[in-house]
């Protein structure tokens, strides 16, 4: 395959428009008729079942990743944002600075007329859920997420005096 046939692929599979992918990948003349050629050939065709695969993986192991921070990500930032009086808009950008906080596990945050300030985080335990339920972690990720639940419920029993 030619540069420009795998840059066509590439640019296929974000767009899923073949005339505009071979229009950006470089060719000329009617790229609607040049693109769905392009799509028929087998060779095309099995480059961009590859490409798909291998971006449904990355994905999977991005989602994979942000569900491992909810689960085990600090709260610590979040929580000394409750003490500052008034939190710049530098402070809250986050993680779009090496300065700014890490806030990704904040769910939602409210600022009540009475000045108080409210932090609502993400759920750690579907957080965990999820990661149980995708794949090769399956087994280590439900065990944990079991031994979680059964400590909270012996918490909640011994709390409650049951």
């Amino acid at each position: 395959m030619t540069g420009r046939e795998k840059k066509f692929c590439s640019l296929f599979l974000g767009s899923g428009n073949s005339e505009l992918a071979a229009e950006k990948a470089g060719y000329t003349g009617d790229c609607e008729q040049k693109g769905e050629e392009l799509i028929c050939r087998p060779e095309i065709s099995a480059e961009l079942e590859r490409l798909s695969r291998l971006r449904e993986k990355s994905l999977a192991n991005m989602a994979a990743a942000g569900y491992q921070r909810l689960a085990f990500g600090s709260i610590c930032d979040a929580i000394s944002l409750l003490y500052k009086s008034d939190p710049s808009k530098e402070d809250l950008e986050g993680m779009r600075s090496e300065e700014g906080m890490d806030l990704f596990l904040v769910s939602e945050i409210k600022r009540p007329k009475d000045g108080s300030m409210e932090i609502k985080f993400f759920d750690r335990l579907k957080a965990l859920e999820k990661l149980g339920a995708g794949g090769e972690h399956e087994t280590g990720a439900k065990q944990l997420f079991d031994a979680i639940s059964n400590s909270a419920r012996a918490v909640n029993d011994r709390e409650n005096g049951n």
